[in-house]
């Protein structure tokens, strides 16, 4: 509870403390006492101007502007903003909220008069950017900081916002038509691209056979040179094995015909003259 001759302030605001009409100081928040009334002599007139610190919203309603394109369209702007040096918002303008609004009317103006409708229509935030961007600073110097300032309603002419949706659905079914077209595209791709790999594996599996065979058809004919190779130096150890010991030719000779009597469909001819010649007279 508060005394004729104190003030509280709360700590959302701030007050500006004015003794006969001079500002003295900025008094944070809490309890604070003011001059009592003096007997003898003029007491000092004192006056406290509370400042709100809070964030608070500022709504431009709709203006109507024209763009670059000569289009007239109303747009609204929600401009979110706090105090933030209170001797500032109160000495330098008359009025902070008015001058603010003020500013932002004039710079979206100034903004939409330089985009045409299309630049609108695609790209909301660069209004929304052009107005902070220019109001911030201005603002700074009677002590108010904007947090944001965005486009909250665009407004077109009635027979434009049916133009508008037509031109609208028909980008949709573009889009829609471009990314079937894309999907299409990209499947057809992949299927080539699976019928390259899989012609690409099988020209691979088939080289790789051709030289597997190659090389099984080198190595059988190296099996069999080197076979036949064995074979002649066999032949050629028997025969001069025969040439130096003439009875193992007489006995693979007797081998030769003792198997040939096995089979009863053998004949053996001899010639006697050569045999008696030879001084064989055995029958």
């Amino acid at each position: 509870m508060t005394t004729q001759n104190e003030i509280l302030i709360k700590d959302t605001h701030r007050g500006l403390k004015y003794v006969d009409g001079v500002l003295t100081e900025v008094l944070g928040a809490g309890r604070h006492e003011l001059p009592r009334p003096r007997i003898f002599g003029r007491t000092p007139r004192v006056e406290i101007q509370i400042v709100d610190m809070r964030n608070r919203d500022l709504t431009i309603k709709g203006q109507e502007i024209l763009t670059a394109d000569k289009v007239a369209i109303r747009v609204s702007i929600l401009v979110q903003f706090a105090v933030t040096d209170p001797r500032a918002a109160v000495h330098a303008v008359a009025n902070y909220e008015d001058r603010l609004y003020s500013d932002v009317q004039l710079a979206a103006r100034r903004s939409l008069a330089a985009m045409t409708l299309e630049d609108i229509l695609t790209n909301r935030h660069r209004l929304s950017e052009d107005i902070l961007r220019e109001v911030k600073e201005a603002a700074t110097g009677y002590g108010v900081a904007i947090a944001r300032a965005d486009v909250k309603d665009l407004v077109f002419p009635g027979n434009l916002q049916e133009i508008m949706n037509k031109v609208l659905a028909a980008e949709r079914t573009s889009q829609a038509q471009l990314v079937e077209a894309r999907t299409r595209s990209e499947v057809q791709r992949i299927d080539a691209q699976t019928k390259a790999d899989a012609a690409r594996v099988q020209a691979a599996a088939d080289a790789e056979g051709v030289r597997v065979r190659a090389e099984a058809d080198a190595e059988a004919t190296r099996l069999k040179v080197q076979a036949e190779r064995l074979a002649v130096e066999e032949r050629s150890k028997a025969s001069a094995a025969f040439a130096a010991h003439p009875s193992l030719m007489r006995l693979e000779e007797l081998g030769a015909l003792r198997d040939l009597a096995r089979n009863a469909n053998a004949r053996i001819y001899l010639d006697f003259k050569e045999a008696v010649a030879n001084g064989h007279t055995d029958e």
